[in-house]
């Protein structure tokens, strides 16, 4: 019984444990890594509809009087532009009509379907002062 006592290194059943504890670490591991990869490209494609979404926005500082109905598509991205009147209750020559801008992007990720909204106020274009005269 001695010589059992004194036999130094793995069982078995000690090594088929540590092998099990490893590969759970490991299948953890690479999920994490996948979901991290996953995750930025996420955010590439939402950075890359914002900086479509900015680039619209910078084609007109003001709506014509009309307001602003256009739509198209962009290397991979849908877009739609709608303006309507925002109601501001002031009123008066120096202060112009405002419209609110909605845009719309629309882009597949593989099987799902993603998009961002987003809204901010533009002024109506004010007609030139030759024309309001």
């Amino acid at each position: 019984m001695s010589a059992w006592r004194k036999q130094s290194g793995l069982t078995l059943l000690e090594l088929l444990v540590a092998f099990a504890i490893m590969a759970l670490s490991l299948g953890m591991l690479y999920r994490i890594m996948g979901g991290g990869a996953r995750s930025a490209g996420d955010i590439e494609r939402y950075q890359r509809a914002t900086v479509l979404a900015q680039s619209l926005l910078a084609l007109r500082d003001t709506v014509p009087d009309g307001g602003w109905q256009q739509a198209g598509e962009t290397a991979g991205y849908g877009w739609r532009i709608q303006s309507t009147p925002y109601v501001t209750g002031l009123a008066g020559p120096a202060i112009p009509m405002l419209h609110e801008v909605s845009i719309a992007i629309d882009w597949r990720d593989g099987e799902r379907s993603r998009n961002l909204n987003l809204t901010t106020l533009r002024p109506l274009r004010k007609p030139p002062d030759s024309v309001r005269r």
